[in-house]
């Protein structure tokens, strides 16, 4: 079974500030707001919520088709994906820009600000889902504002259930277009912060959401594991403690990917969290975004625990 992954390639540049950012940034001053952090560590990652969600699948055994744009600079990423034997039937290059690129600073209680250029993202949009007997499972993660909205829609025409995963997009969309977003996905899946910017959109609490057509709404907690509703019903699964803190880009990805493969494997939602958690916990113990590597069998049996 092919999973579907919606969502953007990237490259990350990501920095690391040895200080807090509570320390540089004066809440009573951000209307003039003007701070520079000093960033001493730079290193260039392949990213993008697409490319480290197929990262955590493909670890995993399963199979991501990875729906994307690249720029005229993403040759390297295309032969990166054609080694790992993924699809490229779905990724386009768009010849006239870059390949979207993120620059991500963090600091040492691993909060993050990011500035991220969407290049040839923008051009998402172009691309059509349709009916695949390949592709049984798939994810709408942050892209291009008209690609999500119009991938989703061709999902549910295709009859392909789906996680909708706004990330960092979510301030894009107003409660109305949430709202439908969340009656054509099967699962959603969004961090504490976009959890609490999800209700306030809505007006609707999460236990609320999770009512109606969604077999499940997952609101994850960092460390402390997650929140799983279904149906209304609130099952808190606890979270796995990291060897290290290390880097947290692309952990929520990491933990997509381990959801991603549980669900293609008709797991339930909780054993499919639980193995989504090690994965984020494994990730944040190695810098960027795609460099860490797991025992998958080991990984797998402690989900049956």
């Amino acid at each position: 079974m092919s999973v579907l992954i919606c969502g953007s390639l990237a490259f990350d540049t990501i920095t690391t500030f040895p200080g807090r950012f509570s320390q540089q940034i004066l809440p009573d001053q951000v209307h003039i707001l003007n701070v520079c952090f000093l960033v001493p560590t730079l290193k260039r990652e392949y990213g993008g919520c697409a490319g480290n969600i197929a990262y955590s699948l493909h670890a995993l055994g399963g199979v991501p088709m990875v729906m994307a744009t690249l720029g005229a600079d993403g040759g390297p990423y295309l032969a990166r994906l054609k080694d790992w034997g993924v699809s490229l039937e779905h990724v386009s290059t768009v010849d006239d820009s870059y390949t979207a690129q993120a620059i991500i600073i963090t600091d040492q209680d691993n909060n993050q600000i990011t500035a991220f250029h969407p290049g040839a993202m923008q051009h998402a949009h172009t691309q059509r889902i349709r009916a695949d007997q390949r592709i049984k499972l798939a994810i709408i993660a942050p892209d291009g504002r008209d690609a999500m909205i119009q991938h989703a829609e061709q999902l549910q025409e295709a009859g392909i259930p789906f996680v909708f995963d706004p990330g960092q997009g979510l301030p894009m969309f107003d409660g109305a277009e949430l709202e439908r977003f969340i009656e054509q996905a099967a699962w959603v899946a969004v961090n504490d912060y976009e959890g609490k910017m999800l209700a306030d959109r809505t007006g609707k609490s999460l236990a609320e959401l999770s009512r109606g057509g969604l077999q499940g709404l997952i609101e994850t907690l960092g460390a402390d594991g997650c929140n799983v509703y279904v149906n209304g019903e609130l099952t808190h699964v606890p979270g796995i403690k990291a060897t290290a803190v290390v880097d947290p880009t692309g952990c929520g990805d990491a933990f997509r990917g381990g959801l991603l493969y549980g669900l293609s494997q008709g797991w339930d939602l909780v054993r499919s969290v639980k193995l989504a958690n090690i994965m984020g916990a494994t990730k944040i113990a190695v810098s960027g975004p795609q460099n860490y590597s797991i025992d998958r069998a080991a990984v797998i049996a402690q989900t049956a625990a």
